[in-house]
């Protein structure tokens, strides 16, 4: 394996979690929780942050 193709395999999983993470972000907004810190959780857990998106229910307005 070259160097580019890790360069460029590396540069496709960062940009995949980056938008996994602002989906996230979108999703928790639309469940009246924090945006940035759901931002912030799914750059660390990934989909586990996506699944406990789906999973918790939605939180009253204010």
């Amino acid at each position: 394996m070259e160097v580019s193709e890790i360069v460029t395999q590396g540069g496709q999983f960062f940009v995949g979690v980056g938008t996994l993470a602002l989906l996230n972000a979108g999703l928790a907004q639309s469940k009246n929780r924090r945006g940035l810190i759901w931002f912030l959780i799914s750059l660390f857990l990934g989909p586990i942050a996506t699944l406990l998106l789906v999973v918790l229910d939605k939180q009253p307005e204010y």
